[in-house]
């Protein structure tokens, strides 16, 4: 559905302000892609709510006009997750950026889905509270929440998930649901609100959230450590965390993408296989004797150098980079499509995953990148390549290799970024992915939600 009627143009100007519904080509192309390489179906008009209200009367006539919706937050997704997939309308959230109350003394926050991540912990860091998930890219908390988000702090303190108290959803009929409570722990019924995080919007709208906040860390410390070998770095993360360290943070990148980190960068980073590491705690000196017994684990598992006690900007600039290492990548290689895999493994079994990645890369002569949040066993592999069906073909095959391994040793075929591989999902879940689609069928009788995601 790409076009609208007259007088469905009509009947959706009238549900907000003029300025709020749009059929202009320009916003209509761009919300037509996020930034993964999906081209989605040209939607025939975006809408820009800003309450449950307008939500709820807009996805209630969608319903009985049979028009797909889409929604979307800041198009940070590199799953395709707001992508379009039938047209329709899209329904940008973006506008819905009210922090509505922050709460210190109960630590959490009430916040509409619009609110970008960094606004929050702006808002937050007054009270000297933040919100820990961290994917990266400023999303907006609407989008981590349909996404589960998590990124490199995951190892310490979880992914959105976890930090998700109560919600407002809006259905596809135009009904209004309020999940959970203020308190700390339920044991209330089913846990709604845990079944609508990560359904990327195929069950509805979040239009409210109340999400759990905690103390910024008074003291943080990080680490570069290189080894000689990729697979000896590896089996460092499952040493560090057993000791009982408790990283904040703790990432493997390869020297390949170290070397581009240095020269985009004009860093002088050790370029080989390398742990990035933080720490957090209550005091230096705490902070001091973990940096030494890290080290001393380190140097067991062959490490070839250790640096601890890094500056704040240099802590800063580590990280940055490390955040935007897919960005890295593409512009190193412009006009290249990139595909990411995003398993995530047993920590047991991480390394044996890395060594695997790699191996099939070689086997396929398929240039790639094997990095990822080791401390929580999420491995990604991002592969690029010309505009060049036989190659993209050869990244599937890659893609399939790897993600089909992690199944098999009880993994996932997505740590972090949602569903963009719907193949993989019967051979995850079984059973349990017929149970998804009654449940899905159930609550959205049309099919309107999102379609085309998860399945």
């Amino acid at each position: 559905m790409e076009t609208f009627s007259e007088e469905q143009v009509q009947a959706l100007t009238a549900m907000t302000a003029a300025d709020r519904f749009s059929t202009g080509m320009s916003n209509r192309e761009l919300h037509r892609r996020d930034f993964s390489h999906h081209l989605g179906r040209m939607p025939a008009g975006i809408i820009w709510p800003v309450d449950t209200e307008e939500v709820s009367n807009i996805l209630a006539w969608c319903n009985a006009q049979k028009v797909p919706v889409t929604p979307w937050g800041a198009g940070t997704s590199i799953e395709g997750n707001p992508v379009p997939t039938q047209g329709g309308l899209v329904m940008d959230l973006t506008r819905m950026d009210q922090i509505i109350a922050v709460r210190p003394e109960d630590l959490q926050a009430d916040v509409q889905p619009g609110v970008l991540r960094k606004s929050l912990n702006r808002e937050a860091g007054r009270h000297g509270l933040f919100f820990p998930p961290d994917p990266g890219a400023d999303a907006t908390i609407g989008g981590m929440i349909a996404n589960n988000a998590s990124g490199v702090r995951t190892v310490k303190y979880g992914a959105t998930r976890d930090y998700v108290y109560r919600l407002t959803v809006v259905l596809p009929g135009g009904g209004v649901i309020h999940t959970g409570s203020l308190a700390y722990k339920s044991s209330s019924g089913y846990d709604l609100t845990r079944l609508f995080v990560g359904t990327e919007g195929t069950l509805g709208v979040v239009t409210e959230a109340t999400l759990k906040l905690t103390g910024l860390p008074s003291h943080q410390l990080a680490a570069t450590v290189a080894f000689n070998r990729l697979e000896d770095a590896s089996q460092a993360v499952a040493v560090l965390i057993g000791a009982g360290l408790e990283p904040a943070a703790l990432e493997l990148l390869p020297p390949q993408l170290i070397r581009l980190i240095n020269r985009e960068r004009d860093m002088t980073l050790t370029e080989a296989p390398s742990l990035f590491c933080e720490f957090h705690g209550i005091s230096e000196l705490a902070l001091g004797e973990t940096a030494e017994l890290a080290r001393e684990l380190c140097m067991e598992c062959r490490a070839t150098d250790f640096k601890s006690g890094i500056s704040t900007a240099d802590r800063q600039a580590l990280w940055k980079a490390r955040h935007e290492a897919a960005e890295t990548i593409q512009r190193a290689y412009p006009g290249k499509k990139n595909l990411i895999v995003d398993a995530a493994v047993p920590l047991s079994r991480y390394s044996e995953m890395v060594v695997f990645s790699q191996s099939v890369m070689d086997a396929e002569k398929v240039a790639g990148y094997v990095f990822g949040h080791a401390g929580d066993g999420n491995l990604h592999v991002m592969m690029g390549n010309p505009e060049d069906s036989a190659e993209w073909s050869k990244m599937e095959a890659v893609n399939y290799q790897i993600v089909t391994r992690a199944v098999e040793l009880g993994g996932t075929c997505t740590g972090e970024h949602g569903i963009g591989k719907r193949q993989f999902m019967e051979l995850e879940h079984g059973a349990g992915y017929a149970l998804m689609r009654q449940i899905k069928e159930m609550i959205d009788l049309e099919g309107l939600m999102n379609p085309g995601k998860i399945f």
